[in-house]
């Protein structure tokens, strides 16, 4: 009895997912290259990236769908091929398939039966499911009535069937309204309060920033940053002036005193009046003193000038450019693109199956 509470406290103290030099590779191609990272129990966690960046695969490798070439995986405290485990895990995939003959009710059915669940218990929690994701009175619907909204809806109900303590989420709001969003988001948040760890994989910056704990952002397959957005945000002091002039003695005078001055397009008022905006990058609050009275002293006259919002799609896009201007200065000869590489390697494979299927014949 003792050992057995004992495993269930360590258990329980393990991170939800624990990820260390996880690699990938298909032929040439790299598709996650060393990556790691942790994700606490309870929390809810964002996964960010441009298209091809590698967090497809590595939603994959942590289900379990694809093996990785190297590194390890712990889901929950266990390996990631660990059967039992595996069925504390809700997932719902991007682009999911279902079967359309089925109603919501026979599908909901028949994936509570693939956990084990049966009889009054698998009603009860068929219909909690349904109710939770805005979809009670639906199970006699065919799934091929569905609009995308609804199918995300009961591909969530699906995910969630066998009330798991891992949530695996793959752009999750991809089909909904604005007030399906909404509703999506207040459901994620009644999850998490639950003590249900949330991984979402999504391009909806809003979301992310929304909901998520912390987050991790990912490109060429390599973590570049990873922590809660107030810690990235940390050091980051940008004012927005707005002006009637960007002259170059104004430039050359903010770019004296700040750390970066970066100009927006000119945009004009209803009064045909041009306006300047500057982004400002300081060190201190207090330094914006000093950059109006330099905008006044040449002249200019000030319009605004405010801190702007720390914004994660700022943040993200800034992650992304860096890490691009790196790459470039590292290696400038032109190299042949992931895709075309990938597209290789599948041709490769393809033919290798063809004369071997030919042999065989």
């Amino acid at each position: 009895m003792l050992e057995d509470r004992l495993r269930m406290t360590e258990e329980q103290s393990s991170p939800a997912i624990e990820v260390v030099d996880l690699t990938k590779t298909y032929g040439q191609l790299v598709a996650v290259d060393q990556a790691s990272f942790t994700m606490v129990r309870g929390e809810a966690f964002g996964f960010l990236g441009p298209n091809g960046a590698g967090k497809s695969t590595v939603v994959k490798m942590l289900t379990g769908l694809v093996r990785p070439t190297s590194g390890s995986i712990c889901i929950l405290g266990k390996p990631v091929n660990h059967l039992e485990t595996r069925k504390r895990i809700g997932y719902l995939p991007e682009l999911p398939t279902f079967h359309r003959w089925l109603k919501a009710g026979e599908f909901l059915t028949f994936h509570g039966k693939l956990y084990g669940l049966r009889g009054q218990t698998l009603r009860k929690r068929r219909a909690e499911v349904l109710a939770l994701v805005g979809l009670s009175g639906r199970e006699q619907q065919r799934l091929g009535t569905f609009s995308k909204g609804m199918l995300q809806r009961i591909g969530l109900a699906q995910a969630l069937i066998n009330q798991p303590d891992l949530l695996i989420l793959d752009e999750l709001v991809s089909g909904l309204d604005p007030v399906g969003v909404r509703d999506m988001r207040e459901l994620l948040r009644q999850l998490k309060a639950r003590g249900i760890s949330i991984f979402l994989n999504s391009h909806q910056l809003a979301d992310i920033e929304a909901l998520c704990d912390r987050i991790a952002i990912i490109n060429h397959g390599q973590i570049l940053k990873i922590g809660s957005p107030a810690s990235l945000f940390a050091g980051k002091i940008i004012l927005e002036a707005r002006v009637n002039y960007a002259s170059p003695d104004l430039l050359r005078r903010l770019r004296a005193l700040a750390l970066s001055v970066e100009t927006l397009p000119i945009t004009e008022t209803s009064s045909d009046i041009e306006i300047h905006t500057l982004l400002i990058n300081i060190e201190h609050e207090a330094q914006a003193a000093d950059i109006a009275s330099a905008i006044h002293d040449c002249g200019v006259r000030l319009y605004a000038l405010a801190p702007r919002r720390n914004s994660l799609e700022h943040l993200f896009l800034e992650t992304i450019d860096t890490a691009q201007q790196n790459t470039l200065q590292e290696d400038p000869v032109p190299t042949r693109q992931g895709p075309q590489i990938m597209q290789e390697a599948i041709h490769a494979q393809t033919s290798q199956a063809v004369q071997t299927a030919r042999k065989e014949n």
